[in-house]
């Protein structure tokens, strides 16, 4: 897992440095103002960062879940963001079936799925009315579970979720195109500064 951070941060850092060269020499016929001539305006290349999340999922009712363990990995550079999620020792009665996930405002607390609050959602809180419900808002994770009892989601989205005491929460049912999967089932605390 470190290996894996360590290659996904050094390939990162690789193409900001890349980035941050190249482009101000592309740019170089039309010069932003203040900008001597003879010189090269670098653009700032954004603020990289790492969340990393392991433990075990927090019940919040009965669910295939009881037991299970989950890891989140969020990369955030700039505007994006790259989130994996894995889920491993869930119930073997479960393999098949796929089940929502997805980025929760509020904190992780088990028996109590109110408590993580609503999705994470862009649209929310840049105060847009009324906000729209879609992938490249939220943060969504599906995964199906395998026959060993576990499984994986990754997504890319367009922008660097804000610091704070959040909750990666898995639902009853795949999430449909409305952004709803159903009851909560467990949850993993996700907190960040």
């Amino acid at each position: 897992m470190a290996v894996t951070v360590r290659k996904v941060l050094g390939a990162t850092a690789v193409l900001a440095v890349a980035g941050a060269i190249a482009g101000p020499m592309a740019m170089a016929q039309s010069r932003p103002p203040r900008v001597p001539p003879g010189e090269v305006a670098i653009p700032d290349v954004g603020k990289t960062s790492t969340v990393t999340r392991t433990g075990l999922l927090r019940g919040l009712g009965p669910s295939p879940f009881a037991g299970a363990r989950a890891t989140l990995v969020m990369v955030s550079h700039g505007a994006r963001s790259a989130v994996r999620l894995k889920v491993t020792g869930v119930g073997r009665a479960a393999a098949g079936r796929t089940y929502g996930a997805h980025l929760h405002t509020g904190p992780c607390v088990a028996g109590d799925g109110a408590a993580a609050g609503p999705h994470y959602n862009t649209d929310v809180l840049d105060g847009r009315k009324p906000p729209r419900v879609d992938r490249t808002r939220e943060v969504w994770l599906d995964f199906t579970v395998t026959s060993s009892g576990s499984g994986t989601a990754r997504t890319v989205v367009p922008f660097a979720p804000n610091p704070g005491d959040r909750s990666i929460v898995i639902h009853e049912h795949a999430t449909d195109h409305h952004g709803v999967a159903g009851a909560r089932l467990a949850c993993l605390p996700v907190s960040w500064r």
